[in-house]
């Protein structure tokens, strides 16, 4: 019999199994795909973004209204904790003028190493190619290379991931086992359709920027990317559950001036220059901008103060949200009123969840990493504290 069994070998399955091997219990690390962490490392492609170094209630704000297993995580594991830790892994961080912190050498493949090499040093049994297939009694029961497998544990931290990225290893297919408590996934930070005209290949994959992005009751200063799909990057990111669950997208194309400000110059008398060369110089509006306001305002309205409303509030036709599993995470999972306090599952004591597996979302920028360990660390505390002393 394993101590302890770790599901998941993701940031919340790693942190639940670092914790527990802390703590001195033996522990059986399993994970579906070939290798540990593979969603992590295409994460840190683009730039590991580990969490948001800004005022705690800002951090919190992001995630909405949190259930209380992960306000109580995060409170044990926040933005500070989370740069403690990496630095205890031997990786050099910093913090971007946006808050974001990194590791020096922005890739998480060292981040990584550092971290699978700390678990095989505390005897960490690490098993790849274990497809998780429910239970048998109190028997967790795995589709592996050698065929069935089976490991009864005394504990058991599931972090299998939600339902995005199946390639990496999120495939949800986790949620038939446990179907009465999940709630059904949704794709969250994701890109929406639209329908371009032919005039606007030519500006496909240039950022839209500087823009801010109103949905609904929602403002956010970030940018984002034109591709031949429709709208993508951390801007529509930000905004893509106020989206998903119906609220309408304007662009304020000019977001350092106020509506007054751009009336004015939009008043200013522009002698034979044409409306778009008048827009390009009273009001630096770029030509990937300016491609947007003749896509969705053709034509433009003449009076100054008609077309200064449009600049300061574009409505954006979006088509549906990109698909669950082009997405870069989920909404949907595991409903926390099926867990306690310490994320054990009430129906079935001794087995925890962490994770993205949990039904819970927050944007990009760090908030998605920063929850993962969070839940991870909470989950395998409260495992080893089940274990009880090391025998």
């Amino acid at each position: 019999m394993a101590r302890a069994l770790v599901i998941g070998g993701g940031p919340a399955g790693l942190m639940a199994a670092d914790e527990l091997a802390a703590a001195g219990h033996r522990v059986v690390l399993a994970d579906r795909m070939p290798s540990m962490g593979r969603k992590l490392l295409m994460a840190g492609k683009s730039g590991l973004n580990l969490t948001k170094a800004e005022p705690r209630a800002a951090f919190d704000a992001a995630y909405g209204e949190m259930p209380d297993g992960l306000r109580a995580a995060l409170e044990g594991f926040g933005p500070d904790e989370v740069q403690a830790w990496a630095r205890d892994l031997g990786q050099d961080i910093f913090t971007g003028s946006t808050g974001r912190v990194f590791p020096v050498e922005m890739k998480a493949s060292p981040l990584l190493r550092a971290w699978l090499a700390r678990l095989g040093a505390a005897g960490v049994d690490l098993r790849t190619r274990w497809r998780f297939a429910g239970w048998e009694g109190g028997t967790a029961l795995f589709d592996t290379p050698e065929g069935r497998q089976g490991i009864e544990a005394e504990a058991t931290v599931l972090a299998m991931g939600g339902a995005s990225w199946a390639r990496l290893g999120s495939d949800g297919a986790w949620a038939k086992v446990l179907a009465e408590d999940v709630a059904p996934f949704r794709p969250a930070n994701m890109g929406f359709g639209v329908a371009w005209s032919a005039h606007m290949r030519a500006h496909f994959g240039a950022p839209v920027k500087p823009v801010a992005l109103i949905a609904g009751a929602r403002r956010v200063r970030g940018e984002c990317v034109i591709s031949a799909r429709g709208l993508e990057g951390g801007g529509i990111y930000a905004v893509s559950a106020d989206l998903r669950d119906g609220a309408a997208l304007a662009f304020d194309l000019l977001p350092d001036l106020d509506l007054a400000q751009v009336k004015d110059r939009l008043a200013r008398p522009r002698g034979k220059a044409s409306l778009s060369n008048h827009l390009r110089k009273a009001l630096g509006l770029d030509p990937v901008r300016l491609a947007l306001l003749h896509e969705w305002a053709r034509p433009l309205p003449g009076d100054p103060a008609a077309l200064a409303a449009l600049l300061k509030g574009l409505p954006v036709p979006l088509g549906a949200p990109h698909p669950l599993d082009e997405a870069i995470s989920t909404a949907g999972g595991l409903r926390f009123s099926a867990l306690n306090e310490d994320l054990m599952l009430r129906d079935r004591p001794g087995v925890f969840a962490a994770g993205e597996m949990l039904d819970w979302e927050a944007p990009t920028g760090g908030y998605l990493l920063t929850a993962c360990l969070a839940t991870g660390r909470h989950a395998g505390r409260a495992a080893a504290r089940r274990l009880g002393t090391v025998r």
